[in-house]
Order: structure tokens, then sequence, then C-alpha cells
């Protein structure tokens, strides 16, 4: 609509934009490249301004910028666009570049070079990691999301196998692989907010779908709510959301915040779940949920609590035990996949991820399905 639309952040933590603006804003990896840029440019230019979060948003190149939505200047150009026939996002082949660039920027010792290289390649994606935005072998926008100086295990390796298993559990995920660098593992994960022809397919998180404060607890049966009211086929995306929670629980992914949920537009203001997409096992942390299941029942820490609340979630008894049994089917066979050439772990690095898959809730589970 037109005119001033007024925003208040509800706290320090939340963006001063409206969510679907904030969703393709960049997060800390993108705003730790843009700081870095404009501290070493005010050291020559000492009278440069400091950055406004109004900067931050404009840094991200608009080739790259998450959904539909563009942003425009009163002069009529895209915000970071470059000359025709130029690309700011680079091909696959320039992974070994991004990576040394990315890697110099984690140990403090980054030229100007690296940081400008960077701009608007790394800057476009939420989360703490190192990663870009390039164009694969197809010419299709995906992720690069690349290792950390700070990894103890293969995380790179073990997203790919959380992404390669949900889809064997019946899980919309987004694809990826593993494009090796020598030794170094990268994985390569596909934009699911770009369509065949490269058009763009408004996005919004479920942060913004639920308009949730960073600060406060909210819930799967809030979003199951959400779901209901705006959703294209809500009974669909309520199971697919319960399998992914059947999912998360067996694998130990619990960095499930809301900004790890995602919804695409289908067509007349209605929404669907979009593919699953940053999901990880955590060995190494306790099973149990960032977002709750319930305001009555807390974080999900067990199978049980999932089973209770199934029918909110359109699933009878003998349903979600079906669903149950081709998840669990998909987490049993981890080792077999993690080995696979798709994946790529070693023998040696699975018991690295051993505690996320092999535990109290995967018995359970198969008790279950025993009886």
């Amino acid at each position: 609509m037109p005119g001033y639309q007024s925003h208040k952040a509800a706290s320090t933590h939340d963006s001063v934009f409206h969510g679907a603006i904030a969703d393709t804003a960049p997060d800390a990896w993108g705003r730790r490249i843009i700081a870095r840029d404009h501290a070493k440019r005010r050291k020559v230019e000492p009278r440069l301004a400091p950055l406004t979060e109004l900067d931050y948003l404009l840094a991200v190149d608009d080739f790259s910028r998450v959904g539909a939505l563009r942003l425009i200047g009163p002069e009529g150009n895209w915000h970071r666009t470059v000359p025709q026939g130029q690309r700011s996002t680079p091909p696959l082949i320039e992974l070994e570049r991004i990576y040394q660039a990315s890697r110099a920027v984690e140990r403090g010792q980054e030229t100007s070079e690296d940081l400008r290289y960077l701009q608007g390649k790394g800057t476009s994606l939420g989360g703490m990691r190192p990663k870009c935005t390039l164009v694969d072998e197809d010419g299709r926008l995906a992720i690069g999301k690349l290792p950390s100086v700070d990894d103890t295990r293969s995380v790179t390796r073990g997203e790919v196998l959380a992404l390669k298993l949900a889809a064997l559990a019946g899980i919309d995920a987004a694809p990826a692989r593993i494009v090796s660098l020598a030794d170094v593992p990268v994985a390569v994960i596909r934009r699911f907010d770009r369509d065949q022809s490269d058009g763009r397919i408004p996005y919004q998180s479920a942060a913004s779908m639920l308009q949730a404060p960073r600060e406060e607890d909210r819930s799967y049966t809030e979003i199951a709510d959400a779901i209901r009211s705006y959703c294209h086929a809500p009974t669909r995306d309520l199971q697919q959301l319960w399998r992914r929670l059947a999912f998360n629980l067996l694998i130990t992914n619990v960095d499930d915040h809301l900004q790890n949920h995602g919804f695409l537009h289908v067509e007349h203001g209605l929404w669907r779940l979009a593919p699953a997409f940053d999901i990880n096992p955590f060995p190494d942390k306790e099973r149990e949920s960032k977002t709750w299941l319930s305001e009555e029942d807390g974080p999900i820490t067990d199978v049980h609590m999932l089973l209770a609340r199934a029918p909110y979630f359109a699933l009878d008894r003998e349903q979600a035990m079906a669903v149950l049994a081709e998840v669990h089917a998909a987490v049993v066979n981890w080792r077999q996949i993690a080995l696979g050439a798709e994946v790529g772990l070693r023998t040696n690095e699975l018991d690295d991820f051993a505690a996320a898959f092999e535990h109290g809730q995967t018995d359970a589970v198969a008790e279950l399905l025993q009886g």
C-alpha cells in the first residue's frame, strides 16, 4: 500500500523493519562482512557516516535478495544491481576464491579486496556461519555453505546428510550436495525462492507469518493456526509440519527457531510451507526444540508429546504412526547415507554424529512401532 507504514521494533534484538522486509536483510555473517568493509573504508575516509540498519538492508545484492521483494531508489534503479552484462553473484567455479576470502574474515586477516569481493556475495542470507550465494552449474541460484575455522566436526557434510535423510523421510527438503575443494567440503544447497525460469517467488519466515518478536517463546501450534488461516493446502502442510517435528527430534535438530521455517506464496494471498532448510544434527546439544510444541507442552523432548498433539496437525493415531515409521526408517539408515558418495563422511567421522541419531528417542519410536 502507498504512503508511510509505521513499525516499531519490539526489542533491541528485533529488526527495525516490518517482518517480510527484515527477512531479506543480512544476519550475523553478512553484517560482519559489511561492518568490516565499512571500518576499513573509514580509516581512509574518516568522515564516512556510521552504518545504519538501512545501509545493511541495501548492501544485499538485488539479484540474490531472498524472496520477491526488491528495493528501488528515487532515481528508479534497483538497489545493488550491476551494469548490464556483469554479475556480482559468482559461478560455482569461484567457490575456492569465496572460501579463501571467508576464511580470512574468520581469522581477522582479510584484505580490503577480500571484503569487496564478498560484498553482495556473502551478505544476502541469515545465520552465523560463513556462506555465499552462487550460480550453480545449471544456472540456478544456490547457497554455498562453507566450513568454519571453529568446526570440530564436518558441519557441512552433516547438513547435507540431514537434508538427504529428510527427503528419504518424506519431507519436502531443499536439494543439497557436497562440492569438494581439494579436502574442503562445501555444502551447495538449491534456493527454492526462484522458479524454473528464475522468476522470484514471494517468501516470508514463520516469524513474519506470526509477527513474532525474537524474545518471545512461540509454538508449533501457532504455526499450525497460521497454516489453517493462510495456506493453500492446509491439511497437507499441517501433516508435513508434524513430520518435520518428528524428524527434528530423531536427528537432534534443535536450531528450529522461527527464522528456520518459511512459507512461499502460491496464489491469491495463499501460501505453502517452504521446503525444509537449515536442518542440522547437533550431537552435542540437549534434545529440546527451540520452538515450543504448544504453550501448554513447552519444548519438544519426546515422541509421546508429538503423538498426543498429532490431531492438531490433522493426523489421527494411525496416520501419525505411519509417518513415524517412515521417518524412523530413514533416520536409522543414517550411517549408510553418511558414507555414500553424496555426503562423503569417512568411517572414522561417524562417531562425531552418532549421538544425534542414536539415542533414547530413537529407541522409544522403535518400541512404539513394534507394539
